[in-house]
């Protein structure tokens, strides 16, 4: 038994709302809706590009478990076109899209979904929701923290966690669904189930054709005070190829935005029915209003000007690095250390540190003071610098090196012997001893600063 799919596809775009953000596909092989966001008619180019690329899985025979791939990879295309669109206009930066896709072989369902549109199925007359819907007030409901009744009437109930939006993160949920004869399945994005309850959507799909069911869809939700745009795709799994089975259906903004030439019938549908687009007055679109659209995906809102601001960061960014480079060359050339320079002794400005492209160290002052004069320890802490809190305390170290220096030419010069007197034939006479009475002469000692015969070693 083959089966095949019997669909219709319907967009309104409300009584609130100026523009239609929806985008959605009906054909034989792929069901597709995807509800635009972001503002600044961001959000209807968003959903029809996810809509134009996705759509091609339509023209290809895939089956079983290879439908999930290729629903993966038509998502992440749509994604990356996304990307494309705001590298070519950054005020786009912001936009993004719901994404629910049933891919349909004869004999099983591949469902790919992101953000809050929502698929359902009715079999036996039970209504059955197949995608999770990635929003706060669903995860609020996951924990536990609220009831599905509680998340009805939420405040925050249409407030995005994930979205198609050209970010590499933007993964969708993929699963294989079994399908039967007489299953009747359906697409909307929120603008039906956040005002129309799923017992009233049961009542709707129990009863019609696929038409009939999305004409009936969109007045309740208008009627029950829906300020967004409502947008159905119905289809019937049936045992029979109907008339209009190989008739590809394109709505809302994908339709208005798409070039002709592509043999696809076309519908753009404006319902009256309950109001619609023409009646007055009703949800005060103008003055001060903030088109709770803007809202949805809070998260990550629109940016304007991105190409400024980022200009900006990056030369915040420059100046705080050329500051904090700034301020470190200035710090090391109030720094002082006493060093070598070829054999002499020598104070150096900056630090003695090696910067390619950059001299961080030079000659201040250089002395008379040779290096080899020096005591050993000496001559060893100038070869490894000194440092030096300052140009005085620099020049103090000098002073104590010269004092060294010179202690130890004094020790090594050699002692003058006294001349010998001529020999005149006389006798010489001895000098008296001195009394015992006076102590020996005791000779001095290296002391404080005084180099010891020790230090002075190796000197030249």
């Amino acid at each position: 038994m083959t089966l095949s799919l019997d669909y219709a596809a319907l967009s309104d775009v409300g009584r609130v709302r100026r523009n239609n953000e929806d985008s959605a596909y009906a054909g034989p092989n792929l069901l597709l809706l995807a509800d635009g966001m972001g503002g600044a008619a961001a959000g209807e180019v968003a959903s029809a590009a996810a809509v134009q690329v996705i759509r091609r899985l339509d023209t290809t025979t895939i089956s079983g478990e290879d439908m999930i791939e290729a629903l993966a990879g038509a998502v992440h295309r749509a994604n990356e076109r996304l990307s494309e669109l705001v590298e070519e206009d950054p005020e786009r930066e912001g936009m993004g899209s719901t994404v629910t896709a049933l891919m349909f072989d004869g004999r099983q369902l591949g469902l790919a979904h992101l953000g809050d549109s929502r698929a359902y199925r009715m079999r036996d007359g039970r209504l059955q929701q197949l995608s999770h819907d990635h929003t706060f007030v669903q995860s609020l409901v996951d924990e536990g923290r609220i009831s599905q009744e509680e998340a009805f009437t939420h405040p925050h109930r249409n407030l995005i966690l994930r979205v198609l939006d050209g970010r590499p993160d933007s993964d969708p949920d993929l699963q294989i669904l079994d399908v039967q004869a007489g299953d009747r399945l359906l697409l909307c994005s929120d603008g039906l189930p956040d005002y129309v309850s799923d017992d009233v959507i049961a009542a709707s799909m129990a009863d019609g054709t696929p038409d009939s069911v999305v004409v009936d869809l969109i007045t309740h939700a208008l009627e029950a005070g829906s300020n967004d745009n409502v947008t159905c795709v119905v289809a019937d799994v049936v045992e029979t190829d109907p008339a209009s089975g190989d008739r590809a259906q394109l709505v809302g903004a994908a339709a208005e935005l798409a070039q002709g030439g592509s043999g696809e019938q076309t519908m753009v549908v404006r319902t009256t029915a309950a109001g619609g687009e023409g009646s007055g007055g009703g949800g005060g679109g103008a003055g001060g209003h903030v088109d709770p659209e803007e809202l949805r995906y809070a998260p990550r809102p629109p940016k304007r000007f991105l190409w400024l601001r980022r200009l900006g960061v990056a030369v915040v960014v420059l100046a705080i690095i050329l500051g904090g480079g700034w301020f470190a060359y200035s710090w090391t050339q109030k720094q002082y250390y006493v060093g070598t320079d070829g054999d002499y002794v020598a104070i150096f400005k900056g630090v003695d540190e090696q910067i390619p492209g950059l001299t961080l160290t030079r000659v201040y002052e250089q002395k008379t003071l040779q290096v080899d004069k020096l005591p050993t320890y000496n001559r060893e802490q100038v070869e490894g610098n000194i440092q030096a809190d300052d140009l005085t305390a620099a020049q103090k170290i000098v002073e104590e090196l010269q004092r060294a220096a010179d202690e130890c030419a004094a020790q090594q010069k050699p002692p003058v012997k006294p001349s010998t007197p001529p020999a005149t034939g006389k006798p010489v006479t001895t000098p008296p001893k001195p009394p015992a009475s006076t102590p020996p002469t005791t000779p001095a000692t290296p002391g404080d600063g005084t180099a010891g015969p020790g230090d002075c070693d190796g000197v030249r």
